[in-house]
């Protein structure tokens, strides 16, 4: 199959953040895919994958196999295709076969920022993979190694799946896509990673006003030790991270929460 003949995970991450003309033009086969063998970011990539998959099975104690497996269905009429880095069995899934992605960024991107742009090739491959989930184990910069485990969630597959099938309805009828330039946002919060997940607290009266008090009355001991016990209390165990406009509650890998101002 001819990379314009289908949709790839890369393919549906350029989809959501809005490039459609330019991936559109490949497809028609009007121009040529980028050559990225001068693009040292992705070149990055591929040249720590191997040591990036061996650090993981190090980490996790897991053996991996299928490397490089190419996965392909027809979703609802769109022709769709992966090539997973490497799979392995763990036991959170039952035995099911999970997915390994192995990426490589700079030191200065985080694991959340990570996660969710490469949310909509993860979400493609675990249900060509008819997986559960998959591990992103992601290499940041030359120093550090992190991981998560993005559980499959069918909700926001569907929704990602409308806008490929409208993407991919202007390549069969060979029609030019106009106004589709602009990054698409879905929430992500209700996906779990390491099994937790996010929740906006903008509506949530009594968080939003010890938020308040938190960020406006550092002065006044007393109120913002209360506040930011109430704060923590307020976070759920299945809760990685809750937000408002004024702040954002984080809980790292070992459990601690920590309060990070957004104002």
């Amino acid at each position: 199959m001819e990379r314009k003949g289908f949709i790839g995970g890369s393919d549906c991450v350029k989809i959501m953040q809005g490039n459609w003309l330019g991936l559109w033009q490949v497809k028609m086969g009007l121009v040529e895919p980028e050559d990225l063998s001068r693009n040292v970011a992705v070149q990055m990539g591929i040249l720590t994958e191997d040591f990036n998959l061996k650090w993981f099975a190090n980490e996790y104690d897991v053996k991996l196999s299928g490397f490089q497996k190419s996965c392909h269905s027809n979703i609802n009429g769109v022709p769709a295709k992966g090539t997973l880095d490497a799979m392995c069995v763990y036991k959170v899934s039952d035995d099911k076969p999970m997915i390994v992605e192995a990426k490589h960024t700079n030191a200065y991107n985080t694991l959340d920022k990570v996660i969710d742009y490469y949310m909509p090739q993860l979400q493609l491959y675990i249900k060509l993979a008819h997986a559960d989930g998959a591990h992103l184990s992601v290499i940041f910069g030359n120093n550090k190694w992190e991981s998560a485990y993005v559980s499959r969630n069918k909700e926001y597959f569907d929704s990602m799946w409308a806008v490929v099938s409208d993407f991919w309805g202007y390549v069969v009828r060979k029609e030019e896509p106009v106004g589709n330039d602009q990054p698409i946002q879905l929430g992500t919060d209700k996906i779990e990673v390491d099994n937790m997940v996010r929740r906006d607290a903008t509506k949530d009266n009594h968080f939003v006003d010890c938020a308040y008090t938190y960020t406006t009355l550092e002065a006044d001991a007393k109120a913002f030790e209360s506040s930011k016990k109430d704060l923590k209390q307020m976070v759920g165990d299945n809760e990685r991270e809750v937000y408002c406009d004024h702040l954002t509650i984080k809980r790292d890998k070992r459990g601690a929460l920590r309060i990070t101002r957004r104002v």
